[in-house]
């Protein structure tokens, strides 16, 4: 696993880094002090989680997120920083987490954890049956489920397949990899969904998804955690 720690302040720095290398020991890290060195860094190598800090004097956080946005093997971002107040402003980029620098011995672990859990889901696929043959589709490839009489339509990243299968079948076999039951005929990934209102969610494709009123409370709840972790 590749892990790129990236802020200005030296002493944070080789914290962070510090303790990275003790919770993922095995991890190679990359220290960078600002993020003219990231991004190019970032050209001749991808990696796997990037500690980002939003406040930095040459390219804020914010501004690399930007340009990170579009990458096709976009890392795990995780926001570092000792401005709450910036926090709401970096949400539009979709990041996996943040850290506060005043506890960073509580917080960064925890968060490291969470990353651990996450790439180990993205090995995951699911298998199933379709009329052109059988397909091993990557989980984290998946954005819904969507029930069409006794077949379902998986809608992927890059194809969309029908087969035959049950809505609840395939809830009990996904639900631990982030797949939200938000309707009687939706099954979603709580990775995708880019906006929450009160009847409906919107996923990361402009896909607009109905809540069902017998899914919405306890839909709602597990998938405003995902966001705010």
């Amino acid at each position: 696993m590749r892990i790129f720690v990236c802020d200005d302040e030296p002493q944070i720095l080789r914290q962070i880094g510090q303790q990275v290398r003790v919770c993922m020991p095995e991890s190679a890290v990359a220290e960078l002090s600002t993020s003219a060195e990231l991004l190019q860094l970032l050209q001749r190598q991808d990696c796997d989680i990037l500690l980002l800090d939003i406040d930095m004097p040459d390219m804020n956080g914010l501004e690399v997120a930007r340009r990170l946005k579009d990458m096709k093997n976009r890392p795990l971002l995780i926001f570092v920083t000792s401005h709450d107040e910036l926090v709401y402003d970096s949400l539009q980029f979709h990041p996996f987490g943040f850290v506060r620098k005043n506890f960073l011995n509580e917080e960064l672990p925890k968060v490291l954890a969470d990353c651990e859990k996450e790439l180990e889901s993205k090995m995951i696929h699911y298998h199933f049956r379709t009329a052109e043959g059988d397909i091993s589709l990557p989980v984290e490839e998946i954005q819904y489920f969507e029930a069409e009489g006794n077949y379902l339509q998986i809608y992927s990243k890059e194809k969309n397949y029908r087969f035959r299968e049950t809505l609840s079948t395939v809830q009990e076999a996904l639900e631990h990899c982030g797949f939200v039951r938000v309707h009687r005929g939706f099954l979603v990934n709580q990775a995708v969904v880019e906006l929450l209102a009160a009847d409906e969610l919107k996923l990361v494709s402009g896909v607009t998804i109905p809540i069902g009123r017998n899914y919405g409370d306890a839909a709602k709840k597990q998938i405003m955690r995902y966001m705010l972790r």
